[in-house]
């Protein structure tokens, strides 16, 4: 066994009831919070939060969480949350009594989740099964995302990061991997990856000339999109539906967007969301986006 996973255990007993709460089969690999990050003070204010904010958003459907390990394997409480942050209906039972209906539960769940966030299945950092084992690390992962796309204004802690560890049960006995892992975005590395460009420069030190340049990009825009019967006012209204700017780059393009893959009325926060995902996504694949740009 790795004398690195025997070190996190100060006495025998611990490891003992560590292994006896993790059970991990042969040629199967688990990653878990280590029990050194046990008294993580980030942490536990980040788990708090989001306790305080699920029941809060709950709160008249009189459902109260008090641990999000035990509240929300069975799926009752993401069913719950979904329907009421982003008006999903999900086609599932409200109650799943039994591990397979939990499971099956939660699979819809999660596809949804997947779906609406638009991820793909190598970059989520939760699953079914995890979830459905009540592993802290996949639960927070999730309700992180899940905050961030429904409720960007959400004050969450950054830099909340712990110390796993990686099991894989091998013909050989454990073999194990640590690391730091952050469930928050890391804001220092953010900001050193963060040159400023000639749009920070105008913001923070010519702010005078700001509406100059709005008033040359607003001529920009309707010269093009002018052509489909339209005229912009305000950048900061008509463009934050996606609308405008899918439009915008099918002009810009040569190329006309099917109506089938964006909401050209969108009726909520949600169909906005897409919109504007997509049009990063097009930017992207078009070699014109090369850093990253929070469509919220």
């Amino acid at each position: 066994m790795d004398p690195d996973f025997l070190n996190m255990f100060t006495q025998p007993a611990a490891l003992n009831e560590f292994l006896a709460e993790n059970v991990i089969a042969q040629g199967e690999r688990k990653k878990l919070i280590k029990p050194t990050s046990s008294n993580n003070a980030k942490l536990e204010e980040l788990k708090l939060l989001l306790i305080d904010w699920i029941n809060t958003t709950l709160k008249e459907e009189h459902i109260v969480v008090k641990s999000l390990e035990e509240d929300l394997y069975d799926g009752l409480v993401l069913h719950h949350l979904l329907e009421n942050l982003g008006s999903l209906k999900l086609d599932v039972d409200k109650l799943a009594l039994t591990e397979k209906k939990q499971r099956q539960k939660l699979s819809v769940i999660l596809e949804a989740v997947a779906k609406c966030l638009q991820l793909e299945e190598s970059q989520l950092k939760w699953s079914v099964e995890s979830i459905l084992s009540k592993d802290l690390l996949s639960t927070l992962h999730l309700l992180v995302a899940i905050a961030k796309h429904f409720q960007p204004t959400l004050a969450m802690p950054p830099n909340v990061q712990v110390e796993t560890i990686t099991i894989e049960n091998t013909s050989r006995g454990l073999k194990t991997a640590s690391a730091v892992e952050y469930i928050t975005e890391n804001k220092e590395n953010l900001e050193a990856q963060t040159k400023d460009d000639a749009f920070d420069e105008l913001f923070s030190r010519a702010p005078d000339k700001l509406d100059a340049v709005k008033k040359v990009f607003l001529q920009f825009v309707n010269q093009h999109v002018a052509k489909l019967g339209l005229n912009v006012k305000d950048i900061e209204s008509q463009f934050s539906d996606g609308v405008i700017l899918l439009l915008l780059i099918g002009q810009l393009e040569g190329y006309f967007l099917n109506l089938r893959d964006f909401f050209l009325t969108p009726a909520n926060t949600t169909e906005m969301l897409h919109n504007v995902n997509l049009a990063l996504d097009l930017l992207t694949d078009g070699g014109l986006l090369n850093f990253s740009v929070n469509s919220e």
